[in-house]
């Protein structure tokens, strides 16, 4: 598989698209493409690949789409190009069809946003990729963002007005910020509560901290009762305060409130 089809296949996976990979597993005497090609395919037809272009993958495309519409997973099958496919080949072709389903309806799937890339926040982005997790991580610093390797299930964005990214994010996200600090966290937490209704926000600090936040949530037009939903400080009351003990137990509150949430 070639780089660019590799990097359209995690394009796809991020953005919770279903599709399917077309692969051309064997060949019997002529055939328009080379052993192992392969095409991806979506709701509206080709979207990047080739097992050989004309008549083959026309109906190899019309397959995958009616594929997309079914519960199968997977389907294979074997044409004669010259009776089945009405090509002027003689060959014959083994295609096969895998199914890449989005995850948005999967009940263990689920997204966080992890604004910040500081220390903590670093220890919880490794923990959440080990999970069936999507983690969209946020921060102005992108040597910071870089500290953890390229995932499949990761997206760094580097952006330094860090509440806009709000707007890119799926409306059953959960937003965990821990930023530089409450001048970076408060604009996040405002607009999070005012603009949207994600079902877990929560941001890493202390007691005393949770009450000033809440204090200066209510003067910027959160509703009482909402900022009430904050959860500050962030994560569940164990451990020490080491960077990957403060994620574990962040990690743990995670996915409390998700299979909590999952339960309702």
């Amino acid at each position: 598989m070639n780089n660019d089809l590799f990097k359209k296949i995690i394009e796809l996976a991020n953005a919770n698209l279903d599709f399917i990979i077309v692969t051309l597993v064997n060949i019997k005497g002529s055939a328009p493409q080379v052993l192992g090609a392969k095409m991806l395919v979506g709701r509206n037809g080709l979207i990047a690949g080739t097992i050989g272009g004309g008549k083959v993958e026309l109906k190899a495309i019309e397959r995958a789409k009616l594929l997309l519409t079914t519960d199968h997973q997977t389907d294979f099958c074997e044409w004669n190009l010259q009776t089945d496919v009405k090509m002027t080949c003689g060959g014959v072709v083994n295609l096969y069809f895998e199914k890449m389903k989005s995850n948005s309806n999967d009940s263990n799937w689920w997204t966080v946003a992890i604004f910040g890339a500081g220390h903590v926040a670093q220890e919880v982005v490794s923990l959440l990729l080990k999970l069936d997790c999507q983690v969209k991580w946020i921060d102005p610093r992108r040597d910071w963002l870089d500290k953890i390797p390229d995932h499949s299930r990761l997206q760094k964005i580097h952006i330094e007005d860090m509440k806009s990214y709000l707007d890119e994010l799926p409306s059953q996200s959960f937003i965990a910020s821990m930023t530089m600090g409450h001048a970076y966290d408060l604009p996040i937490l405002i607009r999070a509560f005012n603009d949207f209704q994600f079902p877990y926000v929560g941001v890493i600090g202390s007691e005393s901290k949770a009450v000033v936040l809440k204090s200066d949530l209510l003067k910027n037009g959160v509703r009482a009762d909402l900022a009430e939903t904050l959860y500050c400080p962030i994560g569940e009351s164990f451990g020490n305060n080491s960077p990957v003990e403060i994620a574990l137990s962040i990690v743990a509150q995670l996915v409390k409130m998700r299979d909590l949430r999952l339960k309702n």
